[in-house]
């Protein structure tokens, strides 16, 4: 029988959560977007907002593993030869002042296989854990994670990482048109700039919890070790 995990969340709700039909999801924890040279610093962004979740996140991975819930790693990016990069994307990146397939201080912008394109040290994927490389924003966008989620019987996702407003929000509208009952840390996600961050909760928690459910890292790892 799996054990039922009762979260404390926002709007003093809880979220019920089946660990054997859990996921926790780390979307986009890779030195493109968190790292001193990265794509986002290159592009001007001030990525201290990012690197301040890491720690948090660090502890809740660590539970998850503890737990045996299922974790997956996801990372944005593009096959060397840039055949899945879209004219669109690549003129708003090099808009954006850090051109998708250039060079920069960590090898060739959010491409797979760079230094760069890989997850920072502290939140490096252990054997087995998955990982889903994906071209665009959403985590469900032209990969296999649907079908690994349905072959392992996941139900339910946790999910953090970076940024708030972009890849984290694109994958969980996608989790929730699916079907997925959706928690989102909101102390493990992070924005470069913390407006887009609280607004993207704020419309997240709209509408009686329009897109799932909100907590913070301590109130996650608080009703995992008390069950």
């Amino acid at each position: 029988m799996t054990r039922l995990v009762q979260v404390p969340c926002r709007g003093e709700r809880h979220f019920a959560l089946p660990e054997q039909r859990t996921a926790l999801l780390l979307i986009d924890m890779q030195r493109d977007f968190c790292a001193p040279g990265g794509a986002s610093a290159i592009a001007g962004e001030d990525i201290a907002p990012v690197r301040a979740i890491v720690p948090r996140l660090r502890q809740v991975l660590e539970a998850a593993r503890r737990q045996r819930l299922v974790v997956i790693h996801t990372r944005e990016g593009h096959l060397p030869d840039l055949s899945d990069l879209t004219p669109a994307k690549r003129a708003r990146s090099a808009a954006a002042g850090a051109e998708i397939g250039s060079v920069g201080p960590l090898g060739r912008v959010l491409v797979r296989g760079e230094y760069g394109h890989d997850f920072i040290d502290e939140l490096t994927p252990l054997p087995g854990e998955a990982v889903f490389d994906k071209p665009g924003f959403g985590a469900f966008y032209r990969t296999e994670l649907e079908a690994y989620l349905r072959g392992r019987g996941i139900e339910h996702l946790i999910l953090t990482g970076v940024t708030t407003q972009c890849c984290v929000q694109s994958t969980l509208r996608e989790a929730v048109d699916r079907g997925y009952h959706c928690l989102t840390l909101e102390d493990c996600c992070a924005a470069f700039d913390p407006r887009w961050h609280a607004a993207t909760f704020e419309i997240i928690a709209s509408e009686g919890h329009l897109f799932g459910w909100v907590a913070s890292a301590a109130a996650l790892l608080g009703a995992l070790r008390t069950g």
